[in-house]
């Protein structure tokens, strides 16, 4: 079978964290410059790197197809690794219901009819399917796939960064009163647009030496991301922008004003690709997590299912279903439950680099996330953070109720579902295969 390379590996990984500087606008028009560029400055170091270097450790020692489900079910045992993977495909549902809102976002730009009404739910169906179909053809169709988006999505921003630069300096360091609503926006959106470094760990069975490759992917991918972020923001602010009223698709508008209708109509197109690079990426990550758990009796077996490229295509299709009916909730709605869900999920996955630093400490690491102390301690800073997006989120609301009431029930679900997935199908003796680290 053939495997997913290094260069589309980070491309993948690149495009589970981010879509570009898209969905960043609503940092810089709630803070503006000064506070936006901190907080973009900072948080590689609070949130990226640690989770990086946690997820460089535990995929070059269990380089497993499952990725982080594997990692906490070895660590502390089948029931904490069903919550870890419950948490995770919950999340997803709401997670990716985002990207085919922003491409039709974008697309509305160019042919406002073609998502007037009911059309743009189509469109977002559409989408989900093309991503799907994609998906079929294999890991490492999705991962060179990757690579081109990747090019073609922060082309127009090259562009723009240069325009900035060329012209005469006219620093905006002063921008809006940030206040505690505008902290809570900017801290939530831009952890939103920093997460999901560990989505990529669930193929690793589908990429060509995994030990040595997940380092440097998760690193260089944590870097291009904050690059990626940093360096327009401070373009702007060199070139003077007002960025007062900025909001999701300012980027158009500042494109349009600096390089003309040609470079606007181009941000506007990589709009689109930065949704279809998302959730093409992500299906592919999410997708192996059923099939890894009908391999361990948790589902039925023909979740299981693959084809001839060794896709899972029947889980692809399940999860396809599911996350086109999550389509239509807002924006905020979507990214509080997300974080909530998937800041809970990583807290697990924190947890099982410590315990396996005592529990195996003779395991084969070819890459290490500092000494026993920096592993016990690595994931205190995201864990600050979750915590602050969980008080923050206790005023918004989802199905009726407030979203960290609703996170919890979908979170206490998770016991439930366990106890029915054993009853139902029967644990399977998963044998020393699924828990014990994986060949390259």
């Amino acid at each position: 079978m053939r495997r997913m390379r290094l260069v589309p590996l980070i491309a993948a990984t690149y495009f589970m964290v981010s879509g570009g500087p898209y969905g960043i606008e609503d940092i810089l028009g709630g803070a503006g410059y000064t506070k936006a560029l901190i907080i973009l400055v900072l948080f590689p170091f609070l949130w990226s790197f640690p989770t990086a270097l946690m997820l460089g450790e535990l995929t070059s020692a269990i380089p497993s197809e499952g990725g982080f489900y594997v990692w906490v079910r070895r660590a502390m045992g089948p029931f904490w690794g069903y919550q870890e993977a419950w948490l995770s495909l919950m999340a997803s549902i709401f997670d990716m219901a985002i990207y085919p809102t922003l491409f039709v976002l974008y697309l509305g730009k160019l042919f406002p009819t073609w998502t007037a009404g009911s059309r743009s739910i189509t469109w977002e169906v559409v989408l989900v399917a093309i991503c799907c179909l994609w998906n079929l053809c294999g890991a490492p169709a999705v991962g060179e796939g990757s690579v081109t988006l990747f090019v073609l999505l922060l082309s127009p921003f090259a562009v723009l960064v240069v325009l900035c630069f060329l012209r005469s300096p006219h620093w905006q360091a002063h921008a809006t009163a940030f206040t505690g609503g505008s902290i809570s926006t900017a801290v939530i959106v831009a952890l939103w647009n920093y997460m999901g470094w560990d989505n990529a760990s669930t193929v690793a069975e589908e990429v060509e030496n995994p030990r040595r490759n997940y380092p440097l992917a998760m690193l260089s991918a944590a870097g291009l991301v904050a690059i990626s972020y940093i360096l327009p923001v401070l373009a702007l602010a060199y070139a003077g922008v007002a960025v007062n009223q900025f909001t999701t698709g300012s980027w158009t508008d500042a494109a349009h004003m600096l390089g003309g209708p040609l470079l606007g109509i181009a941000v506007v197109v990589c709009g689109m690709i930065s949704g279809l690079g998302m959730f093409n990426a992500l299906v592919m990550s999410y997708t192996r997590l059923p099939m890894v758990l009908a391999h361990d009796g948790m589902l039925p077996s023909w979740m299981a299912l693959k084809n001839r490229r060794g896709v899972p295509w029947v889980a692809i299709i399940v999860c396809g279903i599911a996350w086109a009916a999550a389509l239509g909730f807002r924006f905020e709605e979507l990214i509080s439950i997300d974080l909530i869900l998937y800041g809970s999920s990583l807290l697990l996955e924190f947890v099982a680099l410590a315990v396996l630093r005592f529990k195996e400490p003779d395991l084969q690491r070819p890459f290490r996330a500092g000494n026993l102390f920096m592993a016990c301690t690595l994931g205190l800073p995201p864990a600050l953070l979750i915590a602050y997006v969980m008080y923050a989120a206790r005023d918004e609301r989802m199905a009726h109720m407030p979203a960290l009431l609703f996170g919890f029930l979908i979170a206490l679900a998770g016991p439930i579902f366990y106890w029915i997935s054993r009853k139902r199908w029967g644990q399977k003796a998963m044998g020393e295969s699924a828990l014990a680290p994986s060949g390259d």
